[in-house]
């Protein structure tokens, strides 16, 4: 079962008993209250990076890969573009991708990819060897699995997590900038 499905589902069964409380939309899917998990894993220079230490930023995880022939440039790009908006710096976003290719997302590779996409510093493109990675990949619920012609089979969706730490939103791999803006608006008012 997919951590979609599974987050719908929650979404369901949570909002099936709001009544007179203030509704809140959002253009990404509201999850269930709960702690991001944590981990540390590298970047392309050998740097440790903790998930942990993104707390009290907005924070988008994904998952990419740098070989990807389809969905993951469109997904860094359309991050990337977010990053550069007014309200995303304001909230102090942050992107950190995690790789689904331990074998070909070398640093040097990455370091190529963030150079051509040219990626901001605020987007974080983590990398390790498939023992370091497997761990997150189970805790967000991802398969990755190669595919033909030397592609990788992943899900592709989006969690916004809150300057607490807390998953609060999940967009599905077509999301917009425009999207997480105005979730960023609506968030960053609630605060």
């Amino acid at each position: 079962m997919s951590r979609a499905f599974l987050l719908a589902a929650s979404v369901a069964v949570l909002c099936s008993g709001c009544g007179s409380a203030k509704h809140v939309t959002f253009v990404g899917q509201a999850m269930p209250s709960q702690a991001a998990p944590s981990f540390t894993l590298h970047d392309d220079t050998g740097h440790a990076v903790r998930f942990a230490s993104t707390r009290g930023h907005y924070v988008i995880v994904t998952f990419l890969y740098t070989h990807c022939p389809d969905v993951c440039p469109i997904i860094a790009g359309n991050l990337n573009r977010t990053l550069q908006t007014a309200t995303a710096k304001a909230a102090g976003l942050q992107v950190v991708a995690i790789s689904v290719d331990p074998t070909r997302d070398t640093p040097a590779a990455v370091r190529s990819y963030v150079k051509v996409r040219q990626l901001l510093p605020t987007f974080h493109y983590l990398i390790g060897t498939r023992a370091q990675l497997a761990p997150v990949w189970r805790a967000f619920h991802i398969a990755a699995v190669p595919g033909a012609k030397g592609t990788v089979t992943h899900e592709a969706f989006e969690i916004l997590v809150d300057p607490k730490g807390q998953e609060r939103l999940i967009y599905d791999k077509d999301v917009r900038p425009a999207d997480i803006v105005q979730d960023l608006k609506t968030l960053t008012k609630e605060s």
